[in-house]
Formats: C-alpha cells, structure tokens, sequence
C-alpha cells in the first residue's frame, strides 16, 4: 500500500454490503443496517436473512434485495458472490446471527476472502478466536466486531484524555452494566432474544457475562488502556431453572498494579441499559454513563466538568464521530455507525491501496474480540474455581484497526 492517504484517490461508488442473520423482526439487525448505510457510503445489496431459505427470501423482500442476490443460506451467498466481477460481488458481510453462528459464517467469509464486520461476543472459544485470526492474517481481510460503545464521542474523549495522562496513573476503574429485562424467565414465553441468549448451544458458556459483560469489559480496556493481569469472579443465576448467569461480580488487577470492579445483571428491575463507567487516577477522575451518552465529566480535584459533545475543545477522534451540534442529541445508532464509518473506510482505502489514516483505523478488530472471548472464558473458570484469584493474560495488542498479534 502506498504510505499515507492521498486525499484525491476516491472510490467512486458506494461499498455494498451483504448481511446474513437479521430477518423480520430481528433487533440487532436492524441497528445493524441503519448504522452501516448511515453516511450514505454503504448499500445493501445482498442478504441471507434467516435460518430458512423461505424466511430469508421473505426477509429479502422487505429489505428491497433484487430476486438474484436473496439467498437462502450463507453457503450459496459465499459460492454466489464470489462468482461476480470485483465491483459487482458484496465488499464485505455483515453478521448479525445467534452467537452460535459466528463462528462458522465468519470463517467461511474471510476464507473465501472477504471483509466482515459482526457482534460480539466474536466467537464461543478462544480456539475458533485464534482459528479466525489465523484466517484474518491469510487473508489480509478487514475484521470489525461491533463493541458499538467505543463508538460514541465521549469515550473517545475519556480514552483521549487518560492517554493525554490527564488523569495521571490509572488506581481503579469501576465499570457496570445493570440490566432488568431477565428478572423473570422470558425465555419460556415468546421472547426470542431471551430464548437464544440464555440457551448455551447458542448463546455459549455465559448468560449476561456474555451478553453485555463482553461490551463492559471491552469499553474499560478502551479508556484505560489497561490490561488485566489476575481475575476473581462470581457468576450467579438467580431466576430458578434458568441455565445460564444472569448475574455477574468480578475483582480486577491489572498489570500495573491497578484495581477494578466489573458489575453486570439483567435481573436488575427498573434498569434497562445504564452502561457507566467511572475512573480514578493520580491527578484527576472521570465518569462517563450511556443513557447520557453525550456528556462526560471529568475532575482533577477541583470543581467537575462536564464535557460536551461536539465543542471544539473535543480530540479529533470524538469530532470525527459526531454529526450533529450539541444539543442534539446523538447515540446508540449512531455510535454503531462510527464502527462501521471506520472499518468501511479503511477498507476503502485498501481497495485504493493507499493507508488508512489513524482515525480510520479506530475501530475493534478481530484481536479485541479474541480478548473478549478469552476473558469470559476466564470469568466463568474463575467462578467455578475454589481459588481466589486466577491470572489472565490476553494473548493479543488491541491495535484498533492494526492486525498485530503479541
């Protein structure tokens, strides 16, 4: 690739984009293509949208997906479009299965060589995890794993600030995710999201510490830039007959020498998604919530500061991912929109064959969601452990964007 970005290579044309999962009625899925084809660089032109061929082709129509390109299953959407010219075949496949499906989708993409952007948590197993890296780095694809809240502007802030060293040596982050939506068993009514995520076959070895401990754990690496060194976990099922946690209390150590509580329940009445965070360091502290996603308030001791999205006095990061002025409020479509702003542009620019720059690169890649997977692993063996501390190590450098293995 020719270094640095040449401002007059411009492709022109929109990236088109395939999804499989996400049919009629599916949540996740919808967020999924109204944040991709937010910034009018994406369309979607392809899809197989279900479990069934009958449903993904009834899907497809809603969607407006041309008869040649609804397929009925990932297989004959891969062996479809790789039969078309470059230009013509999908840029990249957005994933929006049951976990249990990632994996196998994912891999069977990038093998046949193209980008992919998919939810988290990535894949069930550290195992698949270094089996999709290992194909990642074959392939020279781009991976993004949609951790859709290092997307929004003011964690992009708080990550600039402690990088800036405003808060001087991290001493303890506390970050928690309560949830009620699980406070009873929804799982036995008609319920489908509540069905797959708390079914192990396909949600996988964990309930909530999977669901939305994998985005709290990915959102304090992200600011902190800390790395946990040893974990002590407590996984709890308090609703009767329900298989996996719905519960989850973790103590954190990190490496250098820092401590941490991770918190996340879905059985937490009244709580819908109140994702905050809260930092202490040396010189100063910050505190950042997602139901108000566009303030982040920060302290060195004096009186707090709230700081604003879209001021100028915000770090470049933060002002490439807004698109309204303040008082408008921006938030979680739009923070999946910056994951995908991010990852299509940088393969814009590998299709030039010109460098991402930096903030473009900004985006969670097929490396942290390999984290992610190993530090569930590591919750749940802890909380099955009669040992107090367990050591955890990563395995991977969160690079954002970089594919670098340590």
């Amino acid at each position: 690739m020719v270094s640095g970005k040449d401002e007059t290579a411009v492709l022109d044309r929109k990236l088109k984009m395939g999804m499989v999962g996400g049919g009629r009625d599916a949540f996740i899925g919808a967020v999924h293509r109204r944040a991709a084809t937010l910034d009018q660089g994406v369309a979607l032109v392809c899809g197989a949208f279900s479990s069934t061929p009958e449903k993904s082709k009834a899907a497809a129509k809603d969607f407006y997906i041309a008869d040649d390109r609804a397929y009925g299953t990932y297989q004959e959407m891969i062996e479809g479009e790789s039969a078309l010219a470059p230009g013509e075949r999908i840029d990249f496949v957005s994933i929006v299965t049951p976990n249990h499906m990632h994996y196998p989708v994912a891999k069977a993409f990038v093998d046949a060589g193209f980008n992919v952007v998919m939810d988290k948590p990535m894949v069930h197993t550290s195992e698949q995890a270094q089996s999709l890296i290992d194909a990642v780095e074959k392939q020279g694809v781009v991976l993004a794993v949609t951790y859709n809240y290092t997307g929004y502007p003011m964690v992009k802030q708080a990550r600039h600030m402690v990088q800036q060293g405003m808060l001087g040596e991290i001493r303890k982050v506390i970050v928690e995710y309560p949830q009620g939506w699980l406070a009873t068993k929804a799982e036995d009514g008609d319920n489908k999201q509540a069905q797959w995520r708390t079914d192990p076959a396909r949600s996988g070895i964990a309930g909530a510490m999977g669901d939305i401990g994998s985005h709290a754990e990915n959102l304090m690496s992200t600011i902190t830039g800390l790395e946990v060194a040893e974990i002590c976990a407590d996984l709890s099922i308090f609703v009767p007959g329900r298989l996996l946690d719905d519960d989850a209390n973790v103590l954190l150590r990190f490496t250098n020498g820092a401590r941490g509580i991770l918190s996340v329940s879905q059985v937490c009445i009244g709580e819908e998604n109140n994702l905050k965070i809260r930092v202490w360091g040396t010189e100063g502290s910050l505190e950042w919530h997602q139901e108000h996603p566009n303030y982040l308030y920060y302290t060195d001791g004096g009186p707090v500061q709230v700081l604003e999205r879209g001021k100028d006095y915000v770090c470049e990061a933060a002002k490439r991912a807004t698109r309204l002025p303040t008082g408008h409020p921006e938030a979680f479509i739009e923070a999946f929109g910056n994951v995908y702003l991010n990852a299509t542009d940088t393969m814009r620019a590998k299709l030039l064959g010109v460098e991402p720059t930096e903030l473009e690169l900004d985006f969670p890649t097929v490396y942290d969601g390999a984290i992610g997977v190993a530090f569930i692993e590591a919750v749940v063996a802890s909380s099955e452990s009669d040992k107090k501390w367990l050591p955890f190590k990563q395995g991977f450098a969160r690079t954002r964007g970089r594919m670098t293995s340590i």
